[in-house]
């Protein structure tokens, strides 16, 4: 038997440390999918079992792309075909045989669904059972009828608000936007809602027609005369006869007060700048008829422990099982009168509470305690709304499946990580099998096996390294994972360090981070601040008149376990405050700058894309924003909806290779522009697929698939145009090369190149270029938004906000992107990351930590300083894991 065990480098027989036998093991044979290589690898079931690899390795395609895909694909065979036309299905994996597998459910990373009904209520169905509990065992006004458990829903019919329709907020003109100026008169252009150009002065002539001045100031007019004109729901048709016009002929208007006319430019225009000019004038508030429950007055009416159920469902879960526990310790009354009775003690409300505790408490053990029920799916993290999912499955019963997981431990603090292990450990226990694709070693040391898939990415990779007992993987030599997972056997065999190449990423020296100020520990010498940004009042969320000081010139951590306040002071206070004085600020040489979805704001590279950060926080006060000319967001968000979205066009490089393809002579001589390279455009493109380069094919009692366009195969593109060539290849073989081939390729086309040496200096060499944006991981995203920012040539002066930038990211690919990101600093930005990840804590100059906990518990500063002054703090719940990665003594300081 090798170092790596027998079957340890996939060759499909057993190892020798479980039972041999065709019934435990899941069998992969000649898998192919993505960039897998004919991987053959046995993978025990009744274990937890860790794939691992860096980004682009295949690990993914492996667990999801094949034994997932495949284990959906036998279920929907024994789906009636009728049915299965009405189910969304994956696609057929490319592998020759898949043996011993079980049912499988697939856990993935997904953002919260774009619906504001979505809560954490729903996805984990506690709504309902809440809802059984104020229909079944609340408490009514004397006199009400049972209300059926419908009503005390927003999403039904019979439970929405009827004025907000269930949603809790209501869109109300903003009275006081109408009119920004009062010194100004009707004439000189006060009613700012009003159209421009000739309806403008059409309306000014109605009132002239009706008496009213238009030539004095807006608040020297008599008070119902502003009310009429702004607010009146009167429609009166006015003759209109047009000043200081010759030749014009009176005609016969109809007049429209200033709200009246912002509701109907919302409702009736197409325009798309009108609409966004009207809704500068709106306001959205909590729907005054409902108090913002999005229930009817009725359902409001009925109270369990004395509180509604909205009230039930707005207080964290930690509250909520306090509130009802009482009831679940009640003796069942055995008596068939009293069974039968509507009230707080019956023998509804102990069995509906027992289980909804029972429920709650193992979401509480994930570290959820903060959430409310009422909470929306649209504001968690991919990480928050996996482990509701996790937790749901626990309690599903199942007995004999495969759960596949995409990094459970995405977005958790490692305190809140442990929970979580004892979870997977649990649903292990209750007889299913856990497969989890994860970079977090913690998660992978206290796995039973791991699968190991690399070296490299893109086509450096697609090969399992090994198979078997984690502890076998300190033998792989040609692993990548192995000198993180084993640092102290790595360096007896020569390997060296790389978790302390993590913490000394990016120092000062040559193109490889050099070594000129790391000490003997392996840790970069600590940056001085440049100056400091100070937030003073911060009030949002469970952040209650906050102080705190940011420091510049260096990179900042921002930590804390989960709903500690990270996001909200970081993502709201901190990037909303900063850009709102920017945007303050006169002068051209101050931009705001915030990557946006490519698919909204292509071309505008100075979009700020959410308007919560740049208004959300007028009040609070901030100081030192004269020290930063831009700030630059990077989040996690895609960067395109559709597949026609790539990182060749959200970078702007294929901007480049088109004009460089118009350039050519053979282009030159059909006449083609640069629009003629590009697939969403007519002309060049294939019309048969338009450009998508597959075409759907709609079967009658079977469910619809996808194939290759049968025009172009693929390409996307029409004949005439791929007869023109840049070195050989045409223009979708270009968009078919990885970003590490095309910077050989494209290497005479210095934008191009310039976009392709960032994105591989922050990894992403493995990509194709047209690789559809829906493809990409958060992760991924997130790269190449920055990589984006970083091929600008101004630099400087810039506050750079990124939302845990190492979530999806392998150890190996952490180390290249600290590394971009400490070059920033050192080029004179500010870098301030929200981070979980213990070892890019470890390397930064300065860690805010919030807590203690999570909720109404946290939103506060623990404590702020170096990394080894909060290691050392009392009352962190990152300290403990945070020393763990200082070197111990003064040279960690």
């Amino acid at each position: 038997m090798t170092a790596a065990g027998r079957g340890g480098v996939g060759d499909g027989s057993a190892p020798d440390t479980l039972p041999d036998g065709p019934d435990g093991y899941v069998r992969v044979r000649g898998a192919r999918e993505n960039n897998l290589r004919d991987v053959d690898v046995d993978v025990p079931r009744d274990a937890v079992v860790a794939f691992t690899g860096v980004s682009g390795s295949g690990k993914s395609s492996l667990a999801f792309g094949t034994i997932y895909a495949e284990a959906q694909r036998r279920y929907f065979e024994s789906v009636a075909p009728y049915a299965r036309r009405l189910i969304q299905q994956g696609h057929n994996p490319r592998v020759e045989l898949v043996g011993g597998l079980p049912p499988a459910v697939a856990l993935q990373q997904r953002r919260g669904t774009a619906t504001a009904r979505s809560t954490v209520g729903t996805v984990t169905t506690l709504s309902n059972s809440l809802r059984l509990l104020l229909s079944r065992a609340g408490t009514y006004p004397d006199g009400a009828a049972p209300l059926d458990s419908d009503v005390f829903s927003p999403n039904t019919a019979a439970g929405a608000c009827p004025e907000c329709h269930g949603l809790g907020e209501a869109h109300t003109v903003d009275v006081d936007s109408l009119v920004p100026d009062p010194s100004l008169s009707i004439r000189d252009g006060a009613i700012a809602a009003w159209p421009g150009a000739w309806q403008g002065k059409s309306l000014r002539d109605m009132l002239i027609h009706l008496g009213y001045d238009v030539d004095a100031p807006w608040r020297d007019l008599p008070r119902e005369d502003r009310d009429w004109i702004l607010l009146t729901e009167e429609r009166p048709i006015v003759e209109v006869v047009p000043l200081r016009e010759h030749n014009a002929r009176p005609y016969k208007g109809r007049f429209i007060s200033a709200r009246s006319h912002v509701l109907h430019i919302l409702s009736d225009s197409k325009s798309d700048s009108a609409r966004r000019k009207a809704l500068g004038f709106m306001r959205t508030g909590p729907c005054p008829s409902c108090d913002g429950t999005g229930l009817t007055r009725r359902a409001l009416d009925v109270t369990f422990a004395g509180r509604t159920i909205a009230e039930l469902a707005a207080v964290p879960l930690v509250e909520l099982a306090e509130i009802i526990r009482p009831t679940t310790q009640l003796e069942t009354p055995e008596s068939a009168t009293r069974r039968h009775t509507s009230g707080e003690t019956n023998e509804v409300a102990v069995a509906v509470t027992r289980d909804l505790l029972a429920r709650i408490e193992v979401l509480i053990g994930l570290g959820l305690g903060y959430l409310g029920l009422s909470r929306g799916t649209t504001t968690l993290s991919p990480g928050e709304l996996q482990r509701l999912r996790i937790a749901t499955q626990l309690r599903s019963g199942l007995f004999g499946v495969v759960y596949v997981m995409d990094e459970p431990s995405a977005g958790l603090h490692p305190a809140d990580a442990e929970p979580l292990l004892e979870l997977l450990q649990e649903l292990k226990a209750s007889g299913n099998s856990v497969f989890v694709v994860e970079h977090n070693l913690d998660i992978v040391r206290a796995a039973d096996w791991i699968v190991d898939v690399g070296p490299r990415a893109g086509d450096d990779g697609g090969r399992v390294l090994y198979s078997g007992p984690v502890d076998g993987l300190a033998g792989v030599d040609a692993s990548v994972t192995r000198p993180y997972l084993f640092p102290e056997s790595s360096r007896r065999t020569g390997a060296g360090d790389e978790a302390a190449a993590v913490r000394g990423a990016g120092r000062s020296g040559g193109s490889d981070g050099g070594s000129d100020s790391v000490s003997g520990n392996g840790r970069r010498a600590l940056r001085e601040p440049g100056g400091w940004l100070r937030l003073e009042g911060v009030t949002r969320h469970n952040l209650r008149e906050l102080d705190v000081e940011v420091p510049l010139g260096v990179l900042s951590a921002v930590t804390g376990v989960s709903g500690s306040g990270k996001s909200t002071l970081v993502g709201h206070a901190l990037a909303g405050g900063v850009a709102r004085h920017l945007q303050a600020r006169s002068g051209a040489g101050h931009a705001v700058v915030r990557p946006a979805d490519e698919a909204d704001h292509a071309g505008d590279p100075d979009h700020v894309g959410d308007p919560d950060a740049a208004g959300a926080h007028a009040s609070v006060r901030i100081h030192g924003v004269e020290r930063l000319d831009r700030i630059v967001t990077v989040d996690q968000k895609p960067i395109g909806r559709t597949p026609r979205s790539n990182l060749a066009t959200y970078t702007g490089l294929f901007d480049a290779v088109r004009k460089e393809f118009a350039a050519l002579p053979a282009a030159r001589e059909r006449g083609f522009g640069p629009g003629r390279f590009s697939f969403n455009v007519a002309g060049g493109r294939c019309e048969t697929c338009q450009g998508e380069g597959f075409v759907a094919v709609e079967l009658v009692f079977l469910p619809g698939s996808y194939g290759p366009c049968p025009d172009c195969g693929g390409a996307r593109f029409e004949p005439r145009t791929l007869e023109v060539d840049y070195r050989g290849r045409n223009i979708a073989e270009v968009l078919a090369l990885s970003v590490d081939d095309a910077a050989d390729v494209l290497a005479d086309i210095p934008a191009a190149a310039r976009s392709l040496a960032t994105l591989r200096n922050v990894g992403l060499g493995y990509l194709r270029l047209g690789q559809p944006a829906t493809e990409l991981s958060g992760g991924e995203a997130q790269r190449i938004k920055l990589a984006t920012e970083l091929q600008r040539v101004r630099r400087g002066r810039t506050l750079y906000v990124l939302d845990e930038p190492t979530t999806g990211l392998h150890p190996d690919d952490v180390r290249v992107l600290m590394t971009q990101l400490n070059r920033l600093v050192d080029g004179g930005d500010t870098v301030v990351v929200v981070e979980h990840d213990m070892d890019v804590v470890a390397t930064a100059d300065w860690v805010i930590d919030l807590g203690p906990a999570g909720g109404d518990a946290g939103g506060r500063v623990v404590a702020a300083g170096t990394p080894s002054t909060v290691a050392a703090a009392a009352g962190s719940r990152t300290a403990p894991y945070l020393a763990r990665r200082l070197p111990a003594g003064p040279a960690g300081v």
